[in-house]
């Protein structure tokens, strides 16, 4: 899409601050963080929203969920277990669709936010 903020990015019209890139998605620091991790993750394909997937989706999809613990972990909040089994650290994924679902930019895109709480909006 040719005003497509996120199109930008992916191809490097507008400069991010890239943690993943590959063939298929991109991920990248929010310039305006709501936590102390605050990455975006993007298929480099226009989807404007979620509702906009079909099955044919399903693989990206799934690849952008299977990225979300590794971004997590180089980014230090993944979720870690003590010696008895207790969980610690850990993350919280997101995805808007649509103006009552909150989005903001019109390309599919996922939030992992994670870091020490509280956060700014956490529910």
């Amino acid at each position: 899409m040719e005003n497509c903020l996120f199109c930008k990015i992916a191809s490097k019209q507008i400069p991010s601050s890239v943690v993943y890139e590959d063939d298929d998605l991109m991920a990248f620091k929010d310039i305006h963080p709501a936590a102390p991790v605050h990455l975006l993750v993007i298929p480099k394909i226009h989807l404007a929203t979620l509702s906009e997937c079909d099955a044919s989706h399903a693989g990206l999809l799934g690849k952008m969920l299977a990225l979300v613990p590794r971004l997590a972990a180089e980014n230090g909040c993944a979720v870690t277990y003590d010696a008895d089994g207790t969980p610690g650290g850990g993350f919280k994924t997101m995805i808007n669709s649509g103006p009552d679902g909150g989005q903001e930019v019109y390309h599919l895109h996922l939030h992992l936010y994670g870091g020490a709480r509280p956060w700014r909006g956490q529910r």
